[in-house]
């Protein structure tokens, strides 16, 4: 589990309540079905009526990523990606079609077949950047799910605030129908916020940030299999791809 995250959503929860509670206020005070009716509804009415199903699938996972994801070991893809190449280099690139069914990644199961069967460089390039830029675009809709919550909770929170004030308006003869309506009004205006800010557009910032590792290492990946297939030397092939660690602390916390 990504106990940052995990820090982040109890921190966010616990001092909005904390506040609350040095207000004089309770958590009570902030239970509003009403409001959670027009906030949480109208923001999943309106998100549903943007996106096809597929998109809210990938935003469920984008969700799960945000806890359970772990980051891609680049040293690790780094040394298998040079095993490859000395394999090849010894035995020649058709054991890599052996090797590829142990692959760690199917994007190294394709290229490597590839490699063994050969194809031409450029197709193999071809065929690993398409499947990289697929997922990258079905993450990026994932994203936008959770960015396009984000913004309409914030416009439906102000509906319901104005649909509570709506209700007080129609009740200023009746004194204690005023206290309902208001608490709607300013409760509904708190979920909108709380849901952007706190849930829906962190969440989409997260979960774009660990897979832009994931990127970075099918991007290397992809470069180790063309410098396999190019007849590189094991060595070289591990300097260039080092290239993709971007300091001496990230290695040696891909080591740990």
């Amino acid at each position: 589990m990504d106990i940052a995250a995990l820090i982040g959503t109890f921190l966010g929860i616990t001092f909005i309540l904390l506040g609350q509670a040095l207000e004089g206020g309770n958590i009570g005070q902030l239970l509003q079905i009403t409001a959670a009716f027009i906030v949480v509804g109208g923001t999943a009415g309106a998100v549903f009526l943007s996106f096809p199903i597929e998109d809210f699938k990938t935003a469920a996972h984008c969700i799960y990523m945000v806890y359970f994801g772990k980051a891609p070991n680049l040293e690790t893809l780094i040394a298998e990606i040079v095993g490859y190449a000395q394999k090849a280099r010894k035995e020649g690139v058709i054991v890599l079609e052996k090797e590829a069914k142990n692959a760690s990644h199917p994007l190294l199961t394709l290229g490597l077949e590839a490699v063994a069967d050969g194809a031409d460089p450029t197709l193999v390039k071809d065929m690993m950047e398409t499947q990289l830029a697929q997922l990258q675009e079905k993450i990026g809709a994932g994203a936008k799910v959770l960015e396009s919550a984000g913004g309409y909770s914030p416009t439906l929170g102000i509906i319901g605030a104005v649909l509570g004030l709506i209700q007080v308006m129609q009740n200023l003869s009746d004194p204690s129908k005023l206290g309902a309506g208001i608490a709607v009004a300013f409760v509904a205006t708190i979920y909108g916020l709380v849901v952007a800010n706190l849930v829906t557009i962190p969440y989409s910032t997260r979960a774009k940030r660990k897979y832009a590792r994931i990127f970075t290492s099918m991007e290397l990946m992809i470069e180790g299999i063309l410098s396999i297939q190019a007849g590189e030397s094991p060595a070289l092939i591990e300097r260039k791809l080092e290239c993709y660690l971007v300091d001496k602390k990230e290695k040696k916390e891909a080591k740990a």
